[in-house]
């Protein structure tokens, strides 16, 4: 294993070490940042996965417009290039007495235990183990939809996709109904840019072998939403673009719906509407992981960790929580909304804090601040609709086309440039330009 991952167990016990749990975009972004800071012996974190993806990319992997073997990230070779230390696997227990966390053994496909199970030390935790799909107690939604939390979920739809479409173009010849039904459930932003990849990954697979199929006719793609409209938390000018652009796009939108049972092959609403569903997505809620309630940490009614203003654990000066799995109080008194860029913020501002506690300067007493910038979503990749906040309250500004989609686009670089640096994230927007003109416009096996 790489250095990053052998590091000897007493550098855990370096003194002020900040273990960080979850290495989705905040907490790879505190590690890296904290990391060049102050090194692998000071900096450690932990996740249960060897890979890191932009969670906002998983729409595209799904539809097979993105490769993970091109856009996952090493954790390791993170770790190695910006000094912190790797621990792979993941948290199943807090010992806060001793300040200690128990990782998970590693085992290989035949069980056999490749990485012992590891007690880390720490003196400052912080947990940003994000979210989780929220079933709702939907009969059937657990076990036949697939949930885009994941590179594995986004992998394993991708593949069920490319299977329905080779055996639809099979019995093409025979059955001029032949086709796919797609069931999105979940009008929000990972809802919406999931069914218009998958259709312009639709096209792009009739261009690659599937001649018999119609991309608009035989790959019908359904959007259901229990609200009166989709992307309901954003503008209702947003809300209608988006629509319009679906609808061009032979999208079916259904608001207003609410489903009450998921079969194998079907999806029923509480109208007693019953769809065929070959696959079905569910992209309707998040809550936070369920083992959190187990750690003895304060946590709320979805299960989110409770947080101070200033990010630490309530009654845990020396556990921080943060992103989707921490309820934290914004300055209006409500909860900081699970978005991404909410974790960016609080990511950067614990890294101040952490770095003033770990040199000894005083550390600031001003509560984080969750600053709304707005929000984009891609509706495929020719088309962005979104809104951008402005510096006054109430003030925002609707986008939509070439420029929204230059924004978007800036949002996944300005992540890799926390983690990479500004001359290799250049170097790596310039080689995955060059490999899209000369390989296939999906991912074809």
């Amino acid at each position: 294993m790489p250095d990053s991952q052998t590091a000897s167990p007493a550098s855990f016990h370096e003194p002020g070490n900040v273990v960080i749990v979850g290495g989705g975009a905040g907490g790879l972004e505190l590690a890296c940042k904290l990391g060049r800071k102050l090194g692998h012996n000071r900096v450690t974190l932990v996740d249960c996965r060897l890979t890191h993806i932009w969670k906002p990319s998983l729409h595209e992997v799904a539809a097979g417009t993105l490769d993970i073997h091109q856009e996952g990230l090493s954790y390791q070779m993170l770790a190695h290039d910006n000094g912190f230390t790797f621990v792979y696997g993941a948290l199943t227990a807090l010992d806060a007495a001793s300040k200690s966390i128990t990782v998970a053994a590693i085992k290989n496909e035949s069980g056999e235990i490749i990485i012992p199970e590891r007690q880390v030390p720490y003196s400052i935790l912080c947990l940003a183990v994000g979210s989780v799909s929220n079933y709702f107690g939907v009969p059937g939604a657990r076990e036949h939809s697939i949930s885009l939390n994941a590179t594995e979920d986004a992998e394993r739809f991708r593949l069920k996709m490319l299977e329905l479409l080779t055996m639809a173009e099979m019995r093409k010849a025979d059955s001029p109904d032949a086709g796919v039904d797609v069931v999105i459930i979940g009008g929000g932003a990972t809802g919406v840019e999931l069914a218009a990849e998958l259709r312009e990954a639709s096209s792009a697979y009739a261009d690659y072998g599937f001649r018999r199929l119609d991309p608009a006719r035989d790959v019908r793609i359904t959007l259901l939403e229990g609200a009166p409209r989709i992307l309901a938390p954003l503008p209702e000018r947003v809300s209608s673009a988006a629509a319009r652009l679906l609808a061009k796009r032979h999208v079916t939108v259904v608001t207003n719906c609410r489903v009450t049972e998921i079969r194998a092959d079907s999806v029923t609403d509480g109208e007693g509407v019953t769809r065929p569903a070959d696959l079905c997505v569910w992209a309707a809620g998040i809550k936070a992981p369920g083992f959190l309630t187990t750690l003895g940490l304060p946590t709320n009614k979805a299960g989110q960790i409770e947080v101070t203003g200033r990010l630490n654990v309530v009654s845990h000066e020396d556990i921080y929580a943060f992103g989707d799995c921490a309820a934290c109080p914004d300055n209006n008194g409500k909860t900081v909304p699970p978005r991404a860029q909410a974790a960016h913020q609080q990511a950067d501002y614990l890294v101040d804090v952490f770095l003033q506690k770990l040199t000894g300067k005083p550390v600031t007493d001003k509560p984080f601040v969750y600053r709304d910038y707005g929000s984009l979503v891609s509706i495929g990749h020719e088309t962005t609709v979104g809104s951008l906040m402005g510096s006054l309250k109430g003030l925002s500004w609707f986008v939509e086309g070439f420029y929204a989609r230059l924004l978007y686009m800036s949002l996944h670089l300005m992540h890799h440039k926390a983690i990479l640096g500004t001359v290799r994230t250049a170097m790596l927007a310039i080689g995955r330009t060059l490999i899209k003109r000369t390989t296939a416009l999906v991912k074809l096996h």
